[in-house]
């Protein structure tokens, strides 16, 4: 089902940058036209009439049978060109004329034609369904005269489909054309949005599919992870096309076999080439995590050299080894701080530490000094009280000392 929201589904200006805005008028040099209409579809007509049309404007062309509105894409040379590429056979093509420019009447009859397309095609997956066939049908594309519909669908052999066109023309009233299609047409279709954050381009601008393959990833040395390197479509992306011819042609000049490197610490094996910026990158075998990269340049001299039984020496790529291994191959150290990126709060925490520390100290010398103190006011009060006892105890015994005794007298019996 289209998306209702997606420009490219519903009309056929696109909202991006005209890069052939700036180029002259060549519609004097070829009548040729191109046309594109609902989603990606593009045919190619005949300006007989040397109407004068632009890039963008609305035209009303002939189809077999009756009329469709589409809206002009290209003109002239660029036309001419571009017909050439994209028909195998011109002589068997059909050019059909260009009628006029779309009036009013034409564009309200195309948006009332465009409106019958979403209850259609949910009907048209009802009748299919119902039949057993093992296909699906993927959009319905009506004609600006609304008499015709194009309904795409998807199968993966043959479908025999005779029976229902019978019923699709019973049951809408119109004369119907069945086109098979591929995934990525129907991700066209459907439209939205890639893992780049833009419009899919097949949506968009792409209208011709190749054939792409898992060696156009590993020629770029991308992740050869198959969920990583698949589009909407559940295929390859077609994007992996478009800087392959740079990535070929830089990765002429390195040796077709990468050899292992002798080296005076070991043997060192390849595991990871940059093509454009004509680097290898080595591990050395039984070292986990000793990575380093050498240039093209670096790496055919050491070749050269291992050939003569001439093993160079690896101090000369220690130093650049352990830088890499931090920056950028991806290895996490743990010899470093986990805060070495913020020297300003660590900088900040050793000072709080030290003022802790400042403080600490300074309230165990107070309390030691209270301490001490505490102890000598008990001490001078212990002696105080040893000399009033002592005093005490000295008045006492001269107090018994000065008193008279006291006798006791009998008296006698006579």
């Amino acid at each position: 089902m289209s998306c209702n929201g997606c420009s490219f589904n519903n009309s056929t200006t696109s909202g991006g940058y005209d890069w052939l805005s700036d180029l002259p008028d060549t519609t004097d040099k070829s009548d040729i036209v191109e046309v594109k209409f609902k989603s990606t579809r593009k045919e190619y007509f005949k300006n007989i009439e040397n109407l004068p049309i632009k890039r963008g404007d609305k035209v009303v062309v002939a189809t077999s049978p009756g009329h469709d509105v589409g809206e002009v894409s290209l003109t002239g040379y660029l036309a001419e060109k571009q017909f050439k590429l994209r028909i195998k056979n011109p002589s068997r093509y059909t050019l059909n004329p260009v009628y006029r420019k779309a009036n009013e009447g034409d564009i309200e009859k195309l948006e009332e034609a465009r409106g019958r397309e979403k209850q259609t095609m949910i009907r048209a997956r009802q009748a299919a369904a119902e039949l057993g066939l093992d296909m699906k049908i993927g959009d319905v594309e009506f004609r600006g005269d609304n008499k015709k519909a194009i309904f795409y669908y998807i199968a993966e052999g043959r479908v025999d489909f005779r029976e229902l066109i019978k019923i699709y023309a019973r049951d809408f009233r119109i004369k119907v054309e069945m086109k098979q299609i591929g995934a990525r047409q129907e991700a066209g279709l459907v439209g939205g949005i890639g893992s780049c954050g833009r419009e899919l381009c097949c949506s968009s601008w792409r209208t011709d599919f190749d054939s792409i393959s898992s060696d156009a990833a590993l020629k770029q040395g991308l992740s050869p992870s198959a969920q990583k390197m698949a589009g909407a479509c559940g295929k390859l992306k077609c994007c992996l096309l478009y800087e392959l011819d740079a990535y070929v042609e830089a990765g002429n000049e390195f040796p077709r076999e990468l050899l292992d490197l002798e080296l005076a610490a070991g043997i060192a094996k390849p595991f990871k080439t940059d093509y454009l910026k004509k680097e290898i990158w080595y591990m050395l075998d039984g070292s986990i995590g000793n990575t380093f990269n050498l240039s093209l340049k670096e790496v055919k001299n050491i070749i050269q050299k291992n050939k003569r039984g001439i093993r160079p020496e690896v101090d000369t790529f220690a130093n650049k080894a352990k830088e890499n291994d931090k920056t950028e191959s991806g290895i996490v150290t743990l010899d470093d701080d986990l805060d070495r990126f913020n020297k300003k709060q660590k900088r900040d925490n050793i000072n709080n530490k030290n003022r802790r520390s400042n403080n600490r100290g300074r309230n165990n010398r107070n309390r030691n000094q209270n301490q001490v103190q505490n102890q000598g006011q008990a001490q001078a009060k212990a002696q105080d009280q040893n000399t009033n006892q002592a005093k005490n105890q000295g008045n006492n015994s001269n107090r018994n000392r000065n008193r008279k005794p006291k006798f006791r007298v009998e008296k006698k019996n006579e």
